[in-house]
């Protein structure tokens, strides 16, 4: 029997992240303890090396992040030159790219591809608020060396000004619960390529392709989209049930692998309550709240982890077109790390398929073909 889509099917093995009865956890630590409490710096380390860091190897590891965030100028370069593009396209380009400063960039053995993934780990925030700052006619900021916290620098080359604590600790927060999630289509499709030994930044520029689209990686700038059309409290309910009687789909709500709440939502509707009561503007905040409300009485359904995202990335000053890289910027973590896992016991990835067309055919000449 066919499994469409691959659901329920189990295609292979990990260390890295579980799900089980509506749990998320990273190498057995559940989410919610570390969205709690841990750096987003821990959960690369526990993801790349299976345990938490002491203080000496977080610190290493801080320090590697730190010196390896700027970007080679013919990248910055080329980011600069590019037409106006889309910016998961210019993400993708910049990604790939990137491989052209490795010093053995088709190299798949353990050590280098190690390096190879902290690096991108470290430049793809950069590459991502590059982008952003491009798009607004700014130049570039280079990002600190002697920032230790990946959430503050990102903020500081994204925006040019030192951003608040709780500003900090919602982007830590971010990148912490988007790490990684399992084989999701991205991370999958990140496996599939490192399984033909292709480099990492094949792999990840793969990984990638496949966020872009929007049944995977752009359901959080539908959402903001959703809530700008929405507007007011009370034009909520009927915009969320004309949709619904029109079939349509409300991004935000459901997940394949989740029968309730996505377990990630509730600590990014806090942080939206919090930004939005810190910056004087609830109103994207008290509309999520609303919509959920709407969807739980209609259909039973519970937003996911994009749906409350959507205000948190824009009370951080991050508009929609970047929502879905700052994603990345986050599961770039998970990405390679899952390349490094796939490739550390590798099988090629060659599933079957049913044939579902004709057969007994045979050649027909085209002169006697009506």
């Amino acid at each position: 029997m066919v499994a469409r889509g691959l659901e329920g099917v189990v295609a292979g093995t990990t260390r890295l992240s579980s799900i089980i009865d509506g749990t998320l956890a990273y190498g057995g630590i559940e989410i919610d303890e570390l969205a709690a409490e841990a750096s987003y710096e821990e959960v690369v380390y526990l993801l790349y090396y299976g345990e938490l860091p002491t203080r000496a190897q977080l610190a290493g590891l801080q320090q590697q992040l730190a010196a390896q965030r700027a970007l080679p100028d013919g990248v910055v370069q080329l980011l600069a030159r590019a037409p106006r593009a889309v910016p998961m396209d210019l993400l993708r380009t910049a990604v790939s790219a990137l491989a052209w400063y490795e010093e053995d960039p088709d190299t798949v053995a353990r050590e280098a591809a190690v390096a190879k993934g902290l690096r991108l780990v470290a430049q793809v925030p950069t590459i991502v608020a590059t982008i952003a700052r491009l798009r607004r006619g700014l130049e570039p900021v280079v990002p600190p060396v002697d920032e230790l916290s990946t959430a503050r620098a990102f903020l500081r080359t994204l925006h040019d000004r030192e951003p608040s604590e709780l500003e900090v600790e919602a982007m830590n927060k971010i990148l912490v619960l988007h790490a990684d999630h399992e084989f999701n289509a991205s991370t999958f499709t990140a496996r599939v390529v490192a399984a033909t030994l292709a480099d990492m930044h094949a792999a990840v520029t793969a990984a990638i392709a496949a966020l872009k689209g929007p049944l995977h990686g752009g359901a959080n700038a539908a959402v903001m989209q959703m809530l700008e059309e929405i507007g007011t409290l009370d034009q909520v309910e009927p915009y969320i049930k004309e949709k619904l009687a029109r079939k349509e789909r409300i991004m935000g709500f459901g997940h394949r692998v989740y029968k309730g709440e996505d377990p990630r939502a509730k600590w990014l509707r806090d942080l939206s309550r919090r930004l939005g009561a810190a910056r004087g503007d609830v109103r994207w905040y008290e509309l999520s709240i609303a919509i959920a409300d709407v969807m739980a009485r209609e259909k039973g359904l519970f937003p996911n982890v994009d749906f409350y995202a959507a205000s948190v990335y824009h009370y951080l000053g991050i508009e929609k077109e970047l929502m879905t890289p700052v994603f990345a910027a986050s599961r770039i973590s998970g990405w390679t790390a899952h390349i490094l896992e796939q490739q550390a016991d590798n099988r090629l990835i060659r599933p079957r398929a049913e044939y579902v067309g004709p057969t007994n055919r045979h050649f027909v000449p085209i002169d006697q073909r009506g």
